[in-house]
């Protein structure tokens, strides 16, 4: 933590540069940072919300949320996750030039990573609310709570990020295998449909994954007006997942950074 706060200038300044290099030499540039995502989003609508459903939630006759919204606020962490895991795992190699310098402090370039994949996110943030305010909804304070499970998913990115960025320095068939496992969780989790119709026996399985735990929140806090504190067990287990996942990445991150030079 001391690294971060030491080189927090440091950490900004490269994570804006980050963004912006990725789009450059296009036409739209950044732009298209955010045609994709919305493409994604209007595409599940018209194909799972006004073909098959009528524009109510799947599965559910409970969640009285336009599914426009209700998918929106399922979509905007996940597309948060997608962006970071992905651009995260390959940091190492983008930024070998940095790795190879001895005083550079190689460890704060998977928050880079992150914190440039969370310029995106907060946009998108920002649409959500729009589409919910247009939809009439009532402010309530419970939205605020949208900045907390934000903070989860970066938590939770920043520890998955720690691990694969290290180990894909030694074995770069990580990448597709991680493409493979987003969109098996794309499916996996309730993002899509809503978890009432997955048989009883398996809903314990699906509240166990993390990301679950963060789209519920933003969807508990946009309709039903759920406080963190209501969901403290669901809590526990998530940052009990992430607290794991920190400690592994740690832990693999300092037994193989000495020797990311000699294979980069």
């Amino acid at each position: 933590m001391s690294e971060f706060k030491r080189n927090k200038n440091l950490i900004w300044e490269l994570s804006k540069n980050d963004f912006k290099k990725r789009y450059a030499g296009s036409s739209l540039g950044r732009v298209w940072a955010f045609v994709m995502p919305v493409v994604t989003v209007v595409l599940y609508y018209f194909v799972f919300g006004f073909i098959m459903d009528g524009g109510r939630v799947p599965g559910t006759a409970s969640t009285e949320a336009p599914y426009a919204v209700w998918l929106t606020a399922g979509l905007v962490p996940w597309f948060f996750l997608n962006e970071a895991v992905t651009t995260g795992a390959n940091a190492m190699h983008e930024y070998n030039y940095l790795v190879k310098k001895v005083v550079f402090k190689v460890g704060i370039l998977p928050f880079i990573k992150t914190v440039s994949a969370s310029f995106i996110h907060l946009f998108f943030v920002f649409v959500l609310l729009v589409m919910y305010f247009s939809f009439r909804y009532k402010p309530s304070f419970q939205i605020i709570q949208l900045l907390y499970y934000s903070f989860c998913m970066f938590m939770l990115v920043l520890a998955i990020t720690y691990i694969t960025s290290a180990v894909t320095v030694f074995f770069k068939d990580l990448l597709q295998i991680i493409n493979i496992c987003l969109q098996v969780g794309m499916w996996g989790t309730p993002i899509l449909w809503d978890l009432g119709i997955a048989p009883k026996f398996l809903q314990p399985i699906f509240r166990f994954n993390p990301v679950y735990y963060i789209i519920e929140g933003y969807r508990s806090s946009l309709f039903k007006g759920t406080w963190v504190h209501e969901r403290w067990l669901d809590t526990l287990v998530f940052w009990g997942i992430v607290a794991v996942l920190f400690g592994i990445g740690a832990y693999v991150f300092k037994k193989l950074r000495p020797l990311f030079a000699d294979v980069l």
